[in-house]
């Protein structure tokens, strides 16, 4: 019996291009395994892999964990049973060595990158996201005051107490995110454009009409069935 090919990609895009609602959308429908760098380098430090007990020395000393340990790490989770139908790699790679260091690491296993999702959206739309997003002080439940507003204006439906605006959250502090955020990616971007793998997609619109195109996509691509 032939062994199913796994589906993995790379899910990239700035703050408030609306990511994180695809990758949770790409997981239900394709059955993938979400992985972020934070929660694999925890998951590993718990079960005292080898790897995961060499990245611990790094961080107990408030260093940077390498990344050839980090892409070890994702090397190692993508090979884990509830990997077995693909994974969406969020938050790694950061850089372009980053990414030639995975593509390394994958080709020894047996293993590659199918597509690398970009998440794009215009300058607008991210700063009205962001800067309409409100935040419960007690309970952590995130509003925003025109896609998700409380029932009453400015205060937690739960707690009712009253919500507050993160400071990365304020105009000036969103477009100097995004300056860093599109200065530290270009690398990394250009370099899977490249290689063909890059598709970037309208963040613009609304996430069902936004996963509806990249199922088309995958789809038309097949990548997915």
């Amino acid at each position: 019996m032939t062994e199913e090919k796994q589906f993995n990609l790379i899910l990239l895009g700035p703050p408030g291009a609306g990511k994180g609602t695809q990758a949770g959308l790409l997981v239900n429908a394709y059955d993938l395994l979400h992985v972020s760098t934070g929660d694999m380098l925890r998951s590993a430090i718990k079960e005292g892999s080898a790897t995961g007990l060499k990245a611990q020395e790094y961080m107990s000393k408030g260093e940077l964990v390498p990344d050839s340990i980090v892409t070890q790490l994702v090397v190692d989770r993508m090979g884990k049973p509830d990997a077995s139908g693909g994974v969406i790699l969020d938050g790694f790679p950061r850089t372009k060595p980053q990414a030639e260091a995975l593509d390394n690491s994958l080709k020894e296993n047996g293993r590659t990158i199918d597509v690398v999702l970009y998440v794009n959206a215009s300058l607008d739309v991210i700063i009205q996201r962001l800067t309409g997003r409100r935040v419960c002080p007690e309970c952590g439940m995130n509003y925003h005051i025109t896609n998700i507003p409380p029932r009453k204006e400015g205060v937690c439906d739960t707690c009712n107490v009253d919500l507050f605006q993160r400071e990365d959250d304020e105009p000036e502090t969103v477009k100097n995110r995004l300056v860093v955020y599109e200065k530290s990616t270009k690398d990394l971007i250009g370099y899977y454009r490249e290689k063909g793998l890059l598709e970037e997609v309208n963040g613009d619109i609304s996430a069902e009409e936004l996963f509806e195109e990249v199922d088309s996509l995958f789809r038309g691509e097949g990548l997915v069935k």
